[in-house]
């Protein structure tokens, strides 16, 4: 576990060789961790607020002066990304600021400013310098680290726009929130596609559907058994479909096929050339019941969290809050994806990643020669190891930010269920990842 950040770790990352680890929280600090013997490294400390200047132009916080000059985050870290050559670490948060910071000396470089709300996604173009960041002020912003200057500001939003991703090409993928749209960016012939979400539900379907529903479920009450009455309502359970008010999250597999996941629970499989998805899974992680004094029970679907996929691959993960973090396959032929593996994670599920680290590279990782328990971060987070000491390593990392709380806010927190805030590393076998293993 996270023990050196206080509170809910909101971002995981890797480096793409599987040597290092950093991990952001929301008390504003970037911690550095080895991923080979599972040690701390470094710190980057959050600045005191009550150090910083103050002008007389505001009120509140807002007195407070952040300049370019202060070498640290003054509040909740929500987004970090390393870039391709394990140079750079790139920050962002609540504080408006980009920071960019030296791998090898753990130094302070550049601080970005320019948004005018929190940084919720950053990502760098792979075999570039290029860094994306997106903002709840429903921009998306492109710099240049090679020069350490600001590029462009990409306009189209209409919420605030909540993750991004990219991979080689000079086009991205960023998800709207609340506009319920997927907008993918074609930097140099500054044009965008737009995407709309919302699945095939609407508000009329949803309510003949249920009205549907309450008067089949009577007829099943008296024609059939109770052991079948209660297997129909598990499919019609499974069946039921939600109104999809927010897109929160997209993780991209290639150049022209992406995947999405928002608060009706469903994930969607997209490609540039279609203007709908291709394919929905709805309900991908469950539902959640609530009972109310006066409205019964409240059945809500747990909204998709995270999403990440295997650059150019066809694996992909997804959590929720539902305690599991859920591998897919895609099968392009079918223009579908099924569910492949489960790995236990409680809590929420704030950030992940998988990563292919290179062949030749040496990964001596202490935590994966004892066949018992894997310790991740500190001691912690744990999961079982299948690679014997001296086998080559042939092995997809999956990294995740798990918390307590949810990473854009707290209005809902987890706990008695073994939940911690930790960074949760899962060494998957390549050869192993098949159709069968750990199916779920």
């Amino acid at each position: 576990y996270t023990r050196r950040q206080r509170l809910p770790v909101t971002a995981a990352v890797a480096s793409d060789d599987g040597s290092v680890l950093y991990t952001g929280s929301k008390d504003g600090s970037i911690t550095k961790w080895s991923l080979q013997n599972a040690t701390h490294l470094a710190t980057y400390s959050k600045i005191p607020s009550h150090t910083l200047p103050m002008t007389g132009k505001r009120k509140g916080k807002g007195r407070r002066v952040v300049g370019g000059d202060v070498e640290g985050h003054v509040d909740e870290v929500l987004a970090l990304t390393i870039s391709f050559d394990g140079r750079y670490l790139a920050s962002g948060g609540r504080d408006r600021r980009i920071l960019v910071w030296d791998v090898k000396t753990d130094k302070f470089v550049k601080a970005f400013e320019g948004h005018k709300d929190a940084i919720t996604a950053l990502a760098f173009r792979k075999n570039s310098l290029q860094l994306y960041s997106a903002s709840l002020d429903r921009t998306i912003k492109l710099f240049d680290l090679a020069v350490m200057g600001y590029v462009e500001t990409l306009f189209g939003h209409q919420d605030g726009a909540s993750s991004l991703d990219t991979l080689y090409g000079e086009t991205a993928v960023s998800s709207g929130m609340r506009d319920r749209t997927l907008r993918y960016w074609k930097i140099a012939d500054e044009t965008q596609l737009v995407f709309r979400g919302g699945g095939r539900s609407k508000l009329r379907e949803v309510l003949e559907g249920g009205m549907e529903e309450a008067s089949g479920g009577e007829e099943d009450d008296e024609e059939t058994p109770a052991g079948s009455r209660k297997r129909k309502g598990k499919e019609k359970e499974k069946s039921k479909s939600f109104l999809e008010g927010s897109i929160d999250c997209v993780a991209m597999l290639d150049e022209s096929t992406f995947v999405s996941g928002g608060d009706s629970g469903s994930i969607c499989l997209w490609f540039i050339t279609k203007k709908k998805p291709v394919f929905t899974q709805s309900l991908a992680h469950g539902v959640h019941e609530h009972i109310s004094e006066s409205e019964g029970t409240i059945t809500t679907p747990r909204w998709i969290t995270a999403l990440r996929a295997v650059r150019y691959g066809d694996l992909f993960a997804s959590g929720s809050w539902d305690g599991i973090i859920r591998l897919w396959r895609v099968d392009i032929k079918t223009r579908s994806f099924s569910a492949l593996a489960e790995i236990t994670a409680p809590g929420f599920v704030n950030s992940l990643q998988l990563i292919v680290p290179p062949r030749d590279t040496a990964l001596a990782h202490t935590w994966g020669n004892n066949s018992e328990s894997t310790p991740a971060v500190n001691g912690g987070s744990k999961g079982e190891s299948k690679f014997p000491p001296g086998r080559t390593r042939d092995e997809v990392l999956l990294v995740a930010a798990v918390a307590q709380e949810p990473r854009l806010g707290r209005w809902s927190r987890l706990h008695g269920n073994g939940e911690k805030n930790s960074a949760l590393i899962v060494a998957l076998p390549r050869g192993d990842m098949a159709p069968g293993v750990k199916k779920s």
